[in-house]
């Protein structure tokens, strides 16, 4: 199983079933922030649904199609991050995170994309990270500039999310560019 220490507070660990009943708590304590930027928070409500998600991500992992980690945080889990995509292809993967809102704030989310930027470069052999964030996500605009990834562009009505139509701004980085 892949678990990763990054610091003496931050692991990232491979979804496991064990972990669904910690993440259907943290959402149903995050709904009103989470459900601002994530379209799927609403329809997530029970552990079952979590212990089907984790299945989906397990066998994405195997497939070699995505990698979706539990960040914890001082020996909690506060939230997930990892490869919503991994395109070999094309050499690129598309970084995806949540975080609950008490934990913001402590680098958690920039500590363990900065990981995963490296690794992708490194263990994966790939040559661009993505990221995208609805415009208005100021939080999630800010990990990317802290990473060094530049501005590709923003691409209008992108999602719906409750009653909101958002717009993305997508953020990119190439291996060369990595600080």
């Amino acid at each position: 199983m892949f678990a990763y220490t990054l610091d003496n507070e931050i692991r990232l660990l491979l979804l496991h079933d064990s972990m669904a009943e910690r993440l259907c708590d943290l959402v149903n304590e995050n709904r009103a922030y989470l459900s601002h930027w994530l379209p799927w928070v609403p329809n997530s409500q029970s552990p079952s649904h979590y212990q089907a998600y984790i299945k989906h991500t397990l066998t994405q992992y195997a497939n070699g199609e995505a990698m979706v980690c539990a960040m914890e945080y001082q020996g909690d889990i506060v939230g997930v991050c990892g490869f919503n995509r991994i395109d070999r292809q094309l050499g690129v993967t598309e970084l995806g995170y949540w975080i609950g809102e008490a934990y913001q704030g402590n680098g958690v989310v920039t500590r363990a994309c900065e990981f995963l930027t490296t690794y992708t470069f490194t263990e994966l052999g790939l040559y661009k990270v993505q990221l995208s964030a609805a415009v208005d996500n100021k939080p999630s605009r800010r990990v990317a500039k802290r990473l060094g990834m530049e501005l590709e562009g923003v691409i209008r009505r992108q999602e719906k999310v409750g009653e909101q139509v958002l717009d993305h701004a997508v953020y990119g980085i190439l291996k060369e560019d990595q600080r």
